[in-house]
């Protein structure tokens, strides 16, 4: 059916429509006719009559990499996370990866901008807001295989949590900062031409709207999963637990979708709390296949990425070759990844002991590898001449940067001279000091002389003592840290395999090392717990236990603690 437009202003007719209502008369019937709206899926420019069976085999929909593919490797890495030099390193984590995000989206997307004025057949094509958008999803890293290097080689930690850390959040940051920039374009701009104020500030409130709403889905579901497996008998069905928290995870993302928020970022927050609270309360048996699982499908949907992105470099037929773009995208990607380390580095190091090292700066720079969600935000809208030039360039950015860049890795790390073979819980910085010939002293010391991020110390205080004790089984209970009149709420939160675990251990959290208050050694004897201002409730009546129930209790509990009591 050939479709006839009508002649109407209310729509833009510069570009595909993303719905069409169709009018036609039902004649013949008998009895009155009745309404019905019918859908038509969307499916692109079909370039060649004749070929487009093959084009419609060799690609697909680009929103099956957003719902189908992404959610499993944004998971994994959160679900992977090494919280506790997560944690230990947050601030200098959340600078790179928020503020320097967005810092290398506007640095690109300007200079980019400043590059096609100097190309004459580009000039007309592009604005300022596709600039800016190419430099929102050319920001994002995904060093996968830098990582594998520094996870075989046992690089130092530190390195390893600001290079992983960064890699993850980012994803997030650029989803929504390029969602925002669609906004500012679609949705608030009046069309007058020039920069809008107005519009700027409602682009940026969804923005920080849009990300806070779905970093608290994610964190809500992680939450109501493990309480779910704290205060339920799923463990005794361990297929049925494992179901359980996949499904929760994987509706985490829809949920998100469904409202309109950004499921990249909800199931990514979700990732972390899973592994920080719910995986504690699996069994044995869904620790391991949950843990496979997510690691079988995170390196099946990377592979088929990376793959896709080879063969759609031959078989998509939107593909728009410019070398002008192709060389000015190289050579602003680049400066992008420079302003973010370099200036922020210099500001973290103002407050932050240890330093970053220049070397580790040079290494994080050289650690931009560009990868999956790049490629997917460029994918997802190819309708103009830009976007294509856009898809194109950043595909071969890609392929650039993780062949060349990750093949120097090895060299890199010689050239920098960055630590390897460091045990995981020694740290190098400073790198000046001899490693301690005994294991236990480098580690106490190692974790000691680390100064922790303010943000990472109020986070550690509010985990170990009210949210691990309420989603988990850790020790210790909210009898011990809620204050005495909550003592019947303590007690219904309280399982009772949290007062009858065979070791008085504490919570294992990875945020312990974020607390000044907490001491553990433990390979040594001594044992310190503080819990100052609250009360130490006996687990069990006995006149054969004479606890104190004073304030500011401190126990010195010296040898194996083989008994809670």
């Amino acid at each position: 059916m050939a479709v006839q437009p009508e002649r109407t202003d209310r729509y833009n007719m510069s570009l595909p429509p993303d719905s069409l209502w169709l009018r036609f008369s039902n004649k013949g019937a008998s009895g009155p006719v009745v309404n019905k709206t019918y859908g038509y899926v969307f499916r692109g420019e079909i370039v060649d009559l004749e070929d487009n069976e093959i084009d419609l085999k060799a690609t697909f929909d680009p929103e099956i990499f957003f719902n189908i593919i992404l959610p499993p490797i944004i998971f994994h890495a959160g679900y992977s996370l090494k919280r506790k030099y997560f944690f230990r390193n947050l601030g200098a984590i959340l600078t790179y990866a928020l503020i320097g995000t967005t810092i290398s989206s506007f640095v690109v997307g300007s200079l980019m901008y400043g590059f096609l004025q100097l190309i004459p057949h580009l000039k007309s094509s592009f604005t300022y807001l596709d600039s800016l958008y190419f430099g929102a999803l050319i920001s994002p890293t995904d060093p996968l295989t830098i990582l594998a290097i520094f996870n075989d080689l046992r690089v130092d930690v530190t390195l390893y949590s600001l290079v992983f850390g960064e890699s993850v959040l980012n994803d997030a940051v650029a989803i929504v900062l390029s969602g925002a920039i669609q906004n500012y374009a679609e949705r608030y701009q009046t069309g007058a031409g020039g920069f809008e104020i107005d519009a700027f500030f409602r682009a940026m409130k969804d923005f920080v709207g849009i990300f806070s709403l779905s970093l608290f889905i994610g964190a809500t579901m992680g939450c109501i999963t493990a309480l779910m497996t704290k205060f339920t008998r799923v463990k005794d069905f361990p297929l049925l637990e494992s179901a359980l928290f996949v499904l929760m995870s994987y509706s985490t993302f829809l949920i998100a979708e469904a409202s309109d928020l950004t499921g990249v970022v909800a199931v990514l927050f979700c990732g972390i709390c899973q592994a920080h609270y719910t995986y504690n309360n699996l069994s044995r048996d869904s620790r391991k296949r949950t843990k496979r699982l997510f690691e079988l499908l995170n390196f099946l949907a990377e592979n088929f990425i990376f793959c896709y992105i080879g063969v759609s470099m031959f078989t998509f037929p939107k593909h728009h070759f410019d070398p002008g773009f192709i060389l000015s995208g190289f050579i602003c990607a680049a400066l992008g990844r420079a302003a973010n380390i370099y200036p922020l580095s210099f500001l973290i190091n103002l407050g932050r002991k240890p330093k970053i090292e220049m070397n580790f700066q040079h290494m994080l720079f050289f650690a931009g590898l560009r990868g999956a969600m790049s490629f997917a935000l460029a994918i997802r809208n190819t309708l103009s001449d830009a976007r294509q030039a856009m898809l194109t360039t950043t595909s071969i950015i890609v392929i650039a940067t993780v062949i060349i860049q990750g093949g120097a890795t090895m060299q890199l790390l010689t050239w920098f001279r960055i630590p390897v073979g460091v045990e995981e819980e020694v740290e190098m910085l400073p790198y000046t000091g001899p490693r301690s010939e005994e294991p236990g002293a480098g580690a106490r010391s190692g974790a000691g002389s680390h100064d922790k991020a303010w943000l990472a110390k109020v986070w550690g205080d509010l985990d170990v003592r009210y949210m691990k004790p309420l989603l988990t089984h850790a020790r210790p209970t909210l009898l011990e840290t809620l204050p005495v009149c909550c003592t019947p709420l303590a007690r219904l939160l309280t399982t009772t395999e949290q007062l009858t675990q065979e070791r008085a251990h504490r919570s294992g959290s990875d945020s312990d090392l974020c607390l000044e208050e907490t001491e553990m050694n433990v390979g040594g004897g001594d044992h310190v717990s503080t819990f100052p201002q609250h009360r130490l409730t006996p687990l069990f009546s006995s006149e054969d236990l004479p606890l104190s129930g004073g304030r500011d209790t401190k126990l010195h509990l010296l040898g194996p603690l083989d008994n809670p009591l």
